[in-house]
């Protein structure tokens, strides 16, 4: 009842206020509030319990913290100690390396000292609070502050205007060179919405008389690469062409004993299931590659054959590649080359082979393929490819005058009129190089090699009797745009002018030059190899780093510097080997069951004739992970102007310059790429150690007695032996590679 009353003169009292305000004509507003008894009750309780949450939420973010600066920690502390064991195994190589300095490390060293005073000379000025108040020489009392006002009039009427300039003209070459990418990726898709490919005029089905074969001519060039000689020999002597029209060379410059050795031993295996094989090897090996070349096509049957096919020793080209390559040549008398696609069997080994597969896949699906259709020249690769021998003579043949005797067979082929072809679809299995010091070998060699060749060709090319466009192409697009100008901006662009403008405010980098542009670049290049999308960001960064050493090869080829001569064979692992090159053959092309059983035979074979040949080997020091000074120098650089730039509140040119810093950092301590491995009970570090399926690899035979360390249910027993058997269900069976 009483609550009844209540809302009976509630509403008794609402309807004399309705009524009054009707009266008064006045639309105000009435506010009423209503308190309950409990009310009080209900929000203490809520805000009890809202607090409780946001001390448990407190607690997990406080967890959360503590996680990662527990993993920050541990990753510093293992960066730390990894840096202290490069710097101590440094220490005891020959002084003789460590006593050579470069003139660019001598710059680096020099700039650096240059970046670390004005960093304290900035750091000074921030908390004393000059930034905000520049102080005059005259009202200066300390000798510092006088030292910094002079300093900023010499930066800002001296410095900055020649870096600005600087800077301006890089900003330029970086945009030529990026227009110049993306027509490359338009051409790309026009070939690709097109359907545009080269056709041939015949095809080899195997019905054809033996005499309608032409004759080809196969070489293999080798250098004590004993990993992977066996299975280049092997996919040669497998081709499906008739025997009587085809020789194969082994072309051996092997300076081992027991590489010449092996490397015979394979070739008298095949000798004697009919395969016509050659063995030749020379006692000097003057002009590298090309004079290995050049010496075999100097044999007098070579006259015989048509075609020559060239593959290096890591590539193994499936059995129809002759038949898939050769019919392009029928009816086309003005062409000389037949380029394929190289495939990679170890592109997910490590992160380094992943950033190499990005950019060899741009190099063949788009470069290659665009230059093949449109204008039918393009840089010969120098393997995995097939030369008609008529042009090779009329251009002048192999020369030992650089280091890139692919690129200058094919320029001078060009402006003989010769055409080439590219065919994306044909792939010959090959190898990456997997450990930085290898792959840093091979791109000095890549970028030097093509300025020695511009300096020697140059004048030819003005006086070749080819069009004016022809002649563009190769000055303009080939040599200077791609050449050298890509590895000229990025270095100065990325690695000295932009540290220089943290310091010389004055001279402004946009932040699209810096971020937007080339990440719309790597995006480009990651497109021919969609699977490595994740890695564009470390791509990015790496690219800037490999610019280091580009550069200074392009230098040292360009001014005829002594490491421009420099040739050092590509060291491979044979990965390509063993049951990794016939699950990626089967995969790839789906060969026939004969060639899986060659491949198998073949490798086996190798490794008995290895046990059985007595032979002296060189005693040599054990490859250990080294320092680079000049990647070293530059992650400081780099890393000091982020201090810089985190003073001045630049966000985008902070964060790249910090992790740019870092990419310089670990590539100076050599921790991309292959790594060795100590383990417990082996006193050898072990160059090659991986399992794949069921299957372990070692080098050196004291990983067995570690390894039945682990049956006899050692220490490491559940760490390392029950995954495994929980994963595959057996323990994995061990192969040993010398």
């Amino acid at each position: 009842m009483s609550s009844r009353a209540q809302n009976y003169e509630f509403q008794e009292w609402w309807n004399k206020q309705r009524e009054f305000l009707d009266k008064s004509d006045n639309t105000a507003f009435l506010t009423v509030e209503i308190h309950s008894p409990t009310s009080d009750l209900t929000v203490d309780k809520g805000h009890t319990r809202s607090a409780r949450q946001l001390s448990w939420l407190w607690l997990l973010k406080f967890q959360q913290l503590a996680s990662s600066l527990a993993w920050l920690t541990n990753g510093s502390i293992d960066l730390l100690r990894t840096a202290n064991r490069r710097i101590a195994a440094s220490k005891t190589d020959s002084p003789s390396d460590s006593s050579i300095s470069s003139r660019l490390y001598r710059i680096i060293k020099l700039f650096l000292f240059l970046v670390v005073l004005l960093l304290c000379f900035e750091l000074v000025a921030y908390f004393k609070g000059w930034h905000f108040s520049p102080p005059s020489v005259e009202s200066a009392e300390a000798a510092v502050e006088r030292a910094y006002a002079k300093w900023l009039d010499l930066r800002a009427n001296y410095l900055a205007p020649p870096l600005q300039s600087l800077t301006n003209v890089c900003i330029i070459l970086f945009l030529m060179q990026s227009v110049d990418r993306i027509v490359l990726m338009l051409g790309c898709f026009w070939i690709k919405f097109r359907k545009l490919r080269p056709v041939a005029a015949v095809e080899y089905d195997g019905r054809e008389n033996v005499k309608d074969y032409p004759m080809v001519l196969v070489q293999i060039p080798m250098c004590n690469e004993r990993e992977v000689y066996q299975q280049s020999i092997a996919a040669c002597c497998i081709q499906d062409w008739p025997k009587e029209r085809m020789l194969i060379q082994i072309l051996d410059d092997s300076d081992e004993l027991d590489a010449q050795l092996l490397i015979k031993a394979e070739v008298q295996k095949w000798q004697q299931r009919g395969v016509r094989i050659l063995y030749r090897h020379r006692l000097i090996r003057t002009g590298y590659k090309a004079g290995n070349l050049k010496s075999a096509m100097g044999c007098d049957y070579v006259k015989d054959y048509e075609f020559v096919a060239i593959f290096d020793a890591d590539f193994q080209p499936g059995p129809d590649f002759l038949k898939k390559t050769i019919p392009y040549f029928e009816g086309k008398d003005d062409l000389a080359l037949v380029q394929t696609r190289w495939a990679f069997v170890n592109k997910d080994e490590n992160l380094l082979t992943r950033l190499q597969n990005i950019n060899l896949s741009f190099h063949f699906e788009v470069e290659q393929q665009v230059n093949g259709v449109f204008i039918n020249f393009f840089g010969f690769n120098g393997t995995a490819g097939v030369w008609r021998i008529k042009a090779l003579e009329e251009c002048g043949g192999w020369l030992e005058r650089t280091t890139v005797e692919d690129m200058d067979i094919a320029v001078r082929a060009h402006l003989c009129g010769w055409k080439f072809i590219y065919l994306n679809d044909v792939k010959c299995l090959c190898e990456l190089p997997e450990s930085y010091e290898a792959y840093k070998k091979q791109q000095h060699r890549w970028h030097s090699g093509p300025m020695q060749l511009f300096r020697l060709c140059f004048v030819d090319i003005l006086r070749a009797k080819v069009s004016f466009g022809k002649k563009a192409n190769l000055i303009f697009l080939f040599f200077l745009l791609r050449k050298l100008i890509l590895p000229f901006y990025s270095f100065t662009l990325f690695c000295i002018i932009l540290p220089l403008t943290m310091f010389l405010p004055e001279a402004q980098l946009p932040a699209w030059v810096v971020c937007y542009v080339p990440g719309i670049m790597s995006i480009l290049n990651i497109l021919p190899a969609p699977r490595s999308f994740p890695f564009i960001v470390p791509y990015l960064l790496f690219e800037n780093t490999m610019s280091v050493t580009k550069f200074n090869a392009m230098i040292s080829g360009l001014f005829q510097l002594g490491s421009s001569y420099e040739w050092v064979v590509t060291k491979k692992l044979g990965r390509s080997s063993e049951a990794d090159l016939v699950a990626f053959a089967e995969k790839e092309s789906d060969p026939l069951v004969e060639t899986t059983n060659l491949h198998r035979s073949s490798s086996e074979s190798g490794l008995d004739e290895l046990n059985k040949i007595e032979t002296t080997k060189k005693t040599g020091k054990t490859k250990r992970n080294r320092l680079y000074q000049k990647e070293l120098a530059l992650a400081l650089i780099l890393l000091t102007a982020s201090v810089r730039s985190l003073l001045s509140a630049q966000g985008i040119h902070f964060y790249f310059l910090l992790f740019q810093g870092i990419s310089f950092l670990v590539v100076g301590l050599d921790l991309i790429g292959e790594q060795e491995v100590q383990i417990p009970y082996c006193s050898e570090p072990l160059s090659l150690f991986r399992y794949r399926s069921n299957l372990f690899i070692c080098s050196g035979p004291r990983f067995v007695p570690y390894f039945i360390h682990l049956l006899g249910k050692g220490p490491l027993y559940h760490l390392v032996v029950t995954p495994m058997l929980e994963l595959f269900g057996s323990l994995p069976r061990v192969v040993e590679v010398n």
